[in-house]
């Protein structure tokens, strides 16, 4: 198999792992030339890129991209707490964080498994690959949504607009896939701002709908990736209905060894030294967290597939003042989700016949029987 063209092309590459090994043993702190970019792919470098004090989540000169400026959308974008540094970002993170963590176990896996069992009787997964597809982008907007108590005829509404919305902030995307998310974000803004009783779009609202849009890629990816680690060990499929916790067990591993989030970026804000390498004001790093998931300084063996791996680091969700708080909610989901789909007859080993990835620079998420786009 060629190995994937760069960093960027191994997100949807059907297999990346080897080229990331590659990268963690002899490139694990590069400048990328092609790209323009530095490149963290080794777990130290990885870690010392994301605590970095001159390291920032966007470009000091464009704290939000230009094509969203003036519209809900950029508005969004400005308060959302991971897109932020410094003051505000010390400000708004933990009232973020409370938010999540108020979640109860008890209720988000409730919640979970009531909205999975009403979206598979709604789109009935196991009979079309496509709706597959729609079930993992829906469901945890649906799971989402519903905890924070937005009516159910409403969400389908939701879900459609979190993916307009998510389309239009994506690097690369086109003008009219920016025009729709806009306009998505007219929508979500009025909806929360309602919901919450806010008369304008402030960080509460802005956050709230960061929810949505964080849980929606990156949740579908690893109900998606989870599927496929089923479908090429089958002997785990046997064995989940007599293992209690199995499957949980196999979502956190796929978390690791198959991240939904591949690569995150770091910008810059004057010169410094970052990963043992001088830089300067202006400079990107792409930070390539799955191949910090596979550096077998931190997790032995790190090709090999197991559920019960025990001290298993996971760069997936970040680490440092920016470490996203959902890991426990987003793993719920996907478990929820999976054990659904398996029991209305979804066949792991029949789907990884014809698996291709959404395209996307940053997030890993399968799209079975067709190598189209199913996002919504």
């Amino acid at each position: 198999m060629t190995p994937p063209s760069s960093p960027v092309a191994a997100v949807t590459h059907a297999d990346p792992y080897p080229y990331y090994a590659e990268l963690v043993a002899r490139r694990p702190i590069h400048r990328d030339e092609a790209l323009g970019l530095w490149v963290a792919a080794g777990a130290a470098a990885v870690t010392a890129t994301l605590t970095s004090e001159v390291a920032r989540v966007r470009p000091p000169a464009e704290p939000v991209p230009r094509a969203l400026l003036g519209s809900a959308a950029g508005e969004i974008f400005r308060q959302l707490v991971r897109m932020n540094d410094g003051a505000a970002h010390l400000r708004l993170k933990p009232g973020v964080a409370a938010t999540v963590a108020t979640l109860d176990p008890a209720r988000v896996a409730t919640q979970a498994g009531a909205s999975a069992r009403r979206l598979a009787e709604e789109l009935e997964p196991a009979a079309d690959v496509e709706r597959l597809s729609q079930f993992g982008f829906r469901l945890p907007v649906d799971v989402v949504a519903s905890l924070l108590r937005v009516d159910p005829g409403a969400l389908p509404s939701v879900a459609a607009w979190t993916g307009d919305f998510v389309r239009g902030l994506a690097p690369g995307s086109a003008p009219e896939q920016v025009e729709r998310g806009k306009a998505a974000a007219d929508e979500l803004a009025r909806l929360f701002g309602a919901l919450l009783g806010r008369a304008e779009l402030d960080a509460t609202v802005a956050n709230t709908i960061g929810y949505l849009s964080q849980a929606y890629e990156a949740t579908a990816g690893l109900i998606g990736n989870t599927l496929v680690a089923l479908g090429r060990h089958p002997d785990l499929g046997r064995r989940l209905a007599a293992e209690t916790g199995l499957l949980a067990a196999v979502v956190r591993e796929v978390v690791r060894h198959d991240a939904p989030v591949q690569n995150t970026r770091r910008f810059l804000a004057g010169d410094g030294v970052v990963a043992g390498q001088p830089m300067r004001e202006g400079d990107a790093v792409l930070v390539v967290l799955a191949a910090a998931n596979r550096d077998p300084s931190v997790n032995p063996a790190p090709e090999r597939f197991d559920p019960l791996r025990r001290e298993r680091r996971a760069y997936t969700f970040g680490v440092g003042a920016h470490a996203c708080p959902g890991e426990a909610l987003a793993t719920a989901i996907a478990h929820a989700g999976v054990s659904q789909l398996l029991a209305v007859g979804v066949e792991p080993e029949r789907l990884i016949e014809r698996v291709a990835y959404r395209p996307s620079a940053n997030t890993r998420v399968p799209v079975f029987g067709s190598a189209g786009d199913a996002s919504s």
